[in-house]
């Protein structure tokens, strides 16, 4: 993030500078409109409440490349001008995937991971390129076609694809006797389901928390985030009370800037046992 205030934010992506809308940042910028104006490629103008278009001066690529350095070698990431203002990828993601490699560094070889509404994959990149045996889980069957670009493109293989329903999954998986080493979610405020099932975080999470406790190995990990407005310390009560016999440390995703600002932009909780 390069600066941030008056609703927006102005983020560096690989070669490609934008501004996004940012409803946290009600501060003002560091930077002035004309700087903004010269810096930005494509600006994020919103028609709804959760789309909009691009504008631009000049003609700007739809999509892109991106590279994290990794412990384990680049993460790499198409990225792309989507109507609802995402990239393909959550920069303050960053450090769960440095957690996530760490993490892994102390469990067998090809420790098996399950990503949890994984979007495009940072968490799961970051796994499978630490030696995981990764369970990639989302809804939505473009996304996760995404997601297998992302592990091309970083010259990995083996991530098993699920599109389901997360909680069905995890739900079966107790049935199965299946257990994993990790467990990373990501859960949305809302949403709905591969069949078109309604979501709302509230009514679920407790049981996705329950249910991850049945198929977590007695060594473990988990990373629970939120970016709904949970409040932080209900967030750490839940982990607390169904992660049981580990660890939790909860606290706050941000983004900082490089004129000193910082952004928070969702919660997390990691859980170790």
């Amino acid at each position: 993030m390069i600066d941030s205030g008056n609703g927006r934010k102005l983020e560096r992506f690989n070669e490609k500078v934008l501004i996004r809308p940012e409803p946290l940042a009600d501060w003002s910028p560091a930077l002035s409109q004309r700087e903004w104006d010269k810096l930005a490629h494509a600006v994020f103008v919103p028609s709804g409440k959760t789309n909009g278009h691009w504008e631009s001066a000049t003609k700007v690529a739809q999509s892109w490349e991106l590279s994290y350095p990794s412990t384990h070698g680049p993460l790499k990431f198409n990225l792309e001008l989507t109507k609802f203002k995402h990239v393909g990828v959550f920069p303050e993601q960053a450090s769960n995937w440095d957690f996530i490699q760490a993490q892994l560094s102390g469990l067998p070889h090809g420790a098996r991971i399950l990503n949890l509404f994984a979007y495009t994959g940072g968490s799961s990149l970051a796994a499978c390129a630490a030696g995981a045996s990764v369970t990639h889980v989302d809804s939505i069957k473009p996304v996760v076609n995404w997601t297998r670009s992302n592990m091309e493109l970083s010259k990995l293989d083996g991530i098993r694809w699920v599109i389901e329903d997360a909680l069905k999954f995890i739900q079966r998986e107790t049935k199965r006797g299946n257990k994993y080493h990790g467990i990373i979610m990501d859960p949305p405020a809302w949403g709905r389901g591969p069949k078109g099932e309604r979501w709302k975080l509230e009514d679920q999470i407790e049981e996705l928390l329950a249910t991850s406790q049945k198929i977590l190995e007695p060594k473990c990990f988990a990373i629970v985030n939120t970016y709904s407005g949970l409040p932080i310390t209900v967030l750490h009560a839940m982990v607390k009370n169904h992660l049981k016999g580990g660890e939790a440390v909860t606290g706050q995703l941000c983004l900082s800037s490089a004129e000193g600002q910082t952004l928070i932009t969702g919660n997390v909780s990691r859980y170790v046992r």
